[in-house]
């Protein structure tokens, strides 16, 4: 009887265990926006990378295909409330979808002075004919012109009108009239086809369990290109990042749209989930885990001599994991 008792307490403290192991595992996947976690035990080897992919080049064009352009895909999830966005990589805070909505938005530049224009002199008043003081042409600005107050009749608390003792109606200046309100710069969205940079958060882990590396997708984060005329900035700026899980959901539930355009045969198009479980697109790598979290071309001084180190860097990688297999 005594054993018995022990057997069923073992039991259950083992299933106590495991649940809450499971629950870890879950919990973790779910933070870390993994699709497929691989458990700590099993990782031999571990680094984080963060890859570029521009959507032009002609093997990420499968991704890009008009009308189904997967930055369409993903911003049209975020507005529907299908998808949620994150303000980094690092998951911790969140967007809303109009806050996301403005970070893909710009101004209309059209009406502001160019540099030539600045240089020359002209200043913003100068916009739309100016104001009362605006320069006359000539250099100097324009004296402004004289006008003769309105004048009104005199009301009291009421609202009638007042005399005086000769019954006379009193009249007074009227108040001035509000300055008119400037119009609102015109704030435009960036076109989906626009939208062609995107970077890549993975973890390359080595399974000692089934001895293979594998790619494990993080995060994937819009980005809204330097080279565009619009973005005066002239920086890659983050739009939203996103969790890999989540966009494995939001594709797989778009069948139709989410698509990896097959130029061979449009019987064989795939998921774009399946695209990135299979690897099918170019990259090239930005930054490697490091003390200092910098980028390749901070570490190397340049962006011609980032994009050496981020060649020699994916050969040192194929290398390490070829060197597993040496005895």
């Amino acid at each position: 009887m005594k054993f018995i008792r022990t057997f069923a307490a073992f039991a259950a403290g083992l299933g106590i265990a495991y649940s809450a192991s499971a629950q870890e595992q879950a919990t973790t996947a779910t933070s870390t926006g993994s699709k497929r976690p691989i458990p700590t035990s099993d990782q031999m080897f571990r680094k984080t990378i963060w890859r570029q992919v521009d959507l032009r080049e002609k093997q990420n064009k499968p991704m890009f295909s008009e009308g189904k352009e997967i930055s369409r895909i993903i911003m049209e999830a975020v507005k529907r409330g299908e998808l949620q966005a994150y303000k980094s990589d690092s998951l911790t805070s969140t967007y809303n979808p109009q806050e996301v909505s403005g970070r893909m938005s710009y101004a209309d530049k059209s009406f502001e002075l160019s540099a030539e224009e600045k240089a020359a002199g002209f200043s913003e008043s100068d916009l739309g004919g100016g104001g009362a003081a605006a320069d006359d042409g000539w250099g100097a600005p324009a004296k402004p012109a004289k006008t003769k107050a309105k004048m009104v009749a005199k009301r009291d608390a009421k609202g009638n009108v007042m005399k005086d003792k000769k019954g006379k109606t009193i009249m007074v200046a009227a108040a001035p009239a509000a300055a008119p309100i400037a119009a609102p710069k015109t704030v435009n969205e960036y076109r989906y086809k626009d939208l062609y940079e995107m970077e890549l958060k993975e973890d390359m882990i080595f399974d000692k369990k089934r001895s293979r590396m594998y790619h494990d997708i993080k995060t994937i984060t819009l980005l809204v290109p330097s080279t565009l005329p619009s973005n005066t900035s002239g920086i890659e700026t983050p739009i939203a990042t996103f969790k890999y899980s989540d966009l494995v959901k939001v594709f797989r539930n778009n069948p139709e749209n989410a698509i990896w355009f097959n130029p061979q045969n449009d019987a064989q198009h795939k998921n774009l989930a399946d695209a990135f479980e299979l690897w099918l697109f170019n990259s090239y790598i930005t930054k490697v885990s490091n003390a200092a979290d910098s980028r390749l071309d901070d570490i190397y001084g340049g962006g011609q001599q980032g994009i050496l180190a981020a060649q020699q860097t994916a050969a040192d990688l194929v290398e390490y994991e070829y060197n597993l297999w040496s005895f």
